[in-house]
């Protein structure tokens, strides 16, 4: 792969410099530049899309109709809510009424954190660079962008269209390898969101921690699938081998494993096999609605797992390292222990483990890192309470996969090991902003109210002191303290 596109590292520091003294002359302040700034994002998507297309297709092998669905629905929501919303976001807020304080005007107000640094995955490498761009924009921040070296036809086009359509001196692409983002992560930043693995998010948290920088990781993670046997298992099977393949499973919203009954298994594997059937009637591998793996290297380490597991392969199974390709792969029979559920696949393949209840299926999840998403489907309300109310994750989704990030209001983000901050609209404008306390408090106060707070201290300027203090709620009965500690035990 060529790296003449690559940004010299000698000029990194220069831009990052350039970038922060521009940013410092107020020229954000102005809530009508943000919203033209946002606006253009949106038209910087929309008058090449095609490009952009062609460019995914070459670097990832991906139909148009997920480059639309998954790249690019999602951006412009995020350009049109935060476009008609900024001002309202940015207005200061009253703090909540008290007696004592209400005289000073106590308020909130959302400033920006000042300099942000975008690192965007190769997956969905125009949402996941161009969402951070339009909260931090909303939120009054310059930003240096930093595509995958990985989505190399994505990465050049951010080059030449970044600086048509934006402020050539709030935001600038910086392209390259390992080299180029160590110096990145050398310099101080106010904020840094990165999208990736953990593996590499654990180098950037060691980085920002130099300079005491916030984070903001969306790490996905091993997503679980909970199936209730009497679940609609055509929908099931339908949506799931869909979220599975989709991008070639390469999605951290994916689903990974299924968690169902032994005896409802074959059940399963036939719904699958239909379809299957249906979605690739002549196979994928010449199929025009199936992705390829990002890299060889890639491809190479999925084929591993595949040819490893003691699992039995009900279809696909089979990879093509030199053409990026792994068939959409169903395993049967996969134990917790497996080498396929060792880690997150990142791939088209999806397994099934047995279980001999949904409390084993529970304990599995369990023992696992927090994933970004918990799945299940059923009918039955209780037995989704149960699924949910026993575990935790990012997201929690009844009888559907991957969709919720494309649900305006629902912001996308993990817990744990699967990330932290949020994705999308007014939440990530939050992520890239901070709450600036003020209060005014006139000089007539100390007179009638604050005047105690001064020495000489004496004893009756305590009551004023206790004043200050709201009474406690009731006391719990010990009876009722002492039941609730017996429970735990």
């Amino acid at each position: 792969m060529s790296t003449s596109f690559y940004t010299p590292v000698e000029d990194i520091p220069r831009i990052h410099q350039r970038v922060r003294n521009v940013y410092r002359s107020g020229k954000l302040k102005s809530i009508e530049y943000r919203r033209e700034q946002i606006a253009q994002v949106g038209y910087l998507l929309k008058d090449n899309e095609q490009r952009f297309i062609d460019a995914m297709l070459t670097d990832l092998g991906r139909p148009a109709q997920e480059t639309i669905f998954f790249d690019f629905a999602a951006v412009y929501i995020d350009v049109k809510t935060a476009y008609d919303n900024v001002a309202k976001w940015t207005k200061p807020e009253r703090a909540t009424f008290n007696l004592n304080f209400f005289v000073m005007n106590p308020r909130l107000r959302p400033e920006p954190k000042g300099v942000v640094l975008a690192i965007a995955p190769f997956n969905a490498p125009v949402f996941m660079l161009l969402g951070p761009l339009i909260g931090a924009i909303a939120g009054g921040n310059a930003v240096v962008l930093k595509p995958s070296e990985q989505s190399p036809g994505v990465a050049k086009l951010f080059a030449e269209l970044v600086p048509k359509y934006l402020d050539q001196d709030l935001f600038h692409v910086i392209n390259g390898g390992i080299p180029e983002t160590t110096r990145v992560l050398e310099l101080p930043w106010d904020h840094i969101i990165y999208t990736g693995n953990g593996r590499v998010a654990r180098i950037i948290s060691a980085a920002a921690a130099k300079h005491l920088t916030p984070t903001t990781l969306e790490l996905g993670g091993k997503n679980p699938v909970v199936i209730d046997p009497k679940c609609d298992v055509e929908l099931a099977a339908r949506r799931i081998l869909w979220g599975r393949t989709c991008n070639a499973g390469q999605v951290c919203l994916a689903p990974e494993y299924v968690l169902l009954p032994e005896s409802f298994q074959d059940t399963f594997v036939q719904a699958l096999k239909d379809v299957y059937r249906s979605f690739y009637p002549h196979g994928p591998k010449d199929s025009d609605s199936f992705c390829r793996i990002v890299t060889e290297a890639h491809t190479a380490r999925i084929k591993d797992l595949i040819d490893r597991t003691k699992g039995t392969v009900v279809f696909g199974g089979d990879a093509d390292v030199a053409e990026r390709y792994v068939a959409p792969t169903v395993v049967k029979d996969v134990r917790p222990d497996d080498p396929l559920m060792e880690g997150e696949i990142f791939g088209p393949v999806l397994l099934l483990v047995p279980v001999k209840d949904v409390d084993e299926a529970l304990e599995i999840i369990n023992s696992k890192d927090h994933p970004l998403a918990i799945y299940a489907f059923s009918s039955d309300q209780a037995f989704l309470d149960k699924v949910f109310d026993n575990t935790e994750s990012g997201a929690a989704v009844a009888n559907e996969v991957v969709i919720s990030i494309g649900v305006p209001g629902l912001p996308m983000g993990g817990v744990g090991a699967s990330g932290h901050g949020y994705f999308t609209g007014k939440h990530m404008f939050d992520e890239f902003t901070h709450l600036r306390v003020s209060l005014n408090n006139p000089g007539w106060v100390d007179k009638i109210a604050f005047g105690f707070r001064f020495p000489p201290y004496k004893p009756e300027k305590e009551k004023q002191l206790r004043a200050l203090s709201p009474s406690l709620p009731p006391r719990p009965s010990e009876k009722k303290h002492t039941s609730m500690i017996g429970s735990c035990i």
